[in-house]
């Protein structure tokens, strides 16, 4: 496990682009045969993922946590972005397809991760918080979602967000998480953009097209900046910082949340008139 320490809101100011991503860009993710995580400094987040291909995978805790097992003080989402796999908590096995989420409630103490088929391997994306209540390890399929369907193809953004662990659906102490599909021509998401001075967020971009990329936007609205993200890369955006992005083609990312509640719209709104 590495430890990721990011940049406040007057040192970001000043930073290069290759500083800007070495702080808030998480790429190398999806490495097959392993666990890859980062204990990241912003509200204790833990942003990971499990490619098993040889055989399972055991979330272990790391020196990092400074606890026996990875949930005896956190909580897990897990979203499936590869082909079939299975998820096994404390014995209990769960199947999951593409675009499955499984939440792991404190308190779990095993954890494994396989695939299917070892050809064609599940991917299994990891976002941890902190928790200070137990919750039942829950898992839905991207059916047992409500889709909302936004934007339109006037303004290049028409896509549909799935909500998975949230204070409606999976119960959670303070993890919310969820992913947004664009439709083919669309290739804007979260603007007007906003900030959440109670919660941090993290995106993960996944099914970007080879050849593309994605322009993610961050910073305060007075002084933007950009990071160029591929494939399979995260940005963690902290509270100060709008997190917004435009690609070169459609794309889908996971977004997940922690901090000080689970309002999904608890958001600072910040008007296209007021970014700089």
């Amino acid at each position: 496990m590495k430890t990721r320490y990011t940049a406040d809101n007057v040192r970001y100011r000043t930073m290069t682009t290759s500083e800007l991503a070495g702080s808030f860009l998480i790429s190398g993710l999806f490495g097959e045969n392993e666990i890859v995580l980062e204990y990241c400094e912003i509200e204790r987040a833990v942003v990971g993922s499990a490619v098993p291909v040889k055989g399972p995978l055991k979330l272990e805790a790391g020196k990092e946590l400074a606890a026996d097992y990875f949930c005896q003080r956190r909580e897990v989402g897990v979203l499936n972005i590869g082909e079939a796999g299975k998820v096994t908590v404390d014995g209990a096995g769960y199947d999951m397809e593409r675009l499955d989420c499984l939440y792991i409630g404190r308190g779990a103490k095993d954890i494994l991760f396989e695939s299917a088929d070892a050809s064609s391997p599940a991917k299994f994306y990891i976002l941890s918080y902190p928790a200070h209540a137990d919750f039942p390890t829950t898992h839905a399929k991207k059916a047992d979602a409500e889709p909302v369907n936004l934007g339109s193809e006037k303004e290049a953004n028409k896509r549909t967000i799935y909500k998975l662990i949230h204070p409606d659906g999976i119960k959670s102490c303070q993890l919310v998480m969820g992913f947004t599909v664009l439709e083919e021509g669309s290739v804007w998401n979260t603007m007007p953009a906003h900030t959440h001075e109670r919660r941090t967020e993290v995106y993960m971009y996944f099914d970007v097209a080879d050849g593309a990329i994605v322009l993610h936007l961050m910073g305060p609205a007075d002084e933007t900046r950009h990071i160029v993200v591929h494939d399979s890369d995260a940005v963690v955006s902290p509270m100060w910082s709008i997190h917004s992005g435009v690609g070169t083609g459609s794309y889908t990312f996971c977004w997940g949340m922690g901090g000080e509640n689970q309002a999904f719209d608890d958001m600072d709104h910040i008007s296209i008139d007021d970014l700089k």
